[in-house]
């Protein structure tokens, strides 16, 4: 059973590799840059990591996106709902790394859950 872990922090830059550069200066934080997704991947001295998306419309800029272990996607989103929340985004695939649903609160945050294809244990 997940632990609701929070397990991958988006935040959103209209150039993701200058914003990579900037916390890795600032925060020390390792980088992996994706350039076939124009994304950059970033970790932190504790393991926690997160990414920067580009900026777009389902990305806008501060909009911080907090993705919360699920396992169960499909049925967290039926609670989201019955819960008086809306679903932004059913269960997607991202290919080799897992799943994932992304919906606003009644108040209208917007979070995201996830479910890895190599859970720890």
């Amino acid at each position: 059973m997940s632990k609701r872990n929070v397990v991958h922090v988006e935040i959103p830059a209209a150039n993701v590799e200058g914003a990579g550069k900037f916390y890795e200066s600032l925060f020390g934080w390792k980088l992996q840059h994706m350039p076939e997704m124009n994304y950059t991947m970033w970790e932190a001295g504790d393991g926690s990591g997160g990414g920067f998306p580009g900026v777009s419309a389902d990305n806008p800029a501060g909009q911080v996106l907090v993705y919360i272990d699920s396992d169960d996607i499909e049925a967290d989103l039926k609670n989201v709902e019955k819960l008086g929340g809306k679903v932004l985004h059913q269960k997607t695939e991202i290919p080799g790394m897992g799943w994932f649903g992304i919906f606003k609160d009644p108040t209208g945050n917007v979070l995201a859950l996830y479910t890895s294809m190599k859970p720890v244990e």
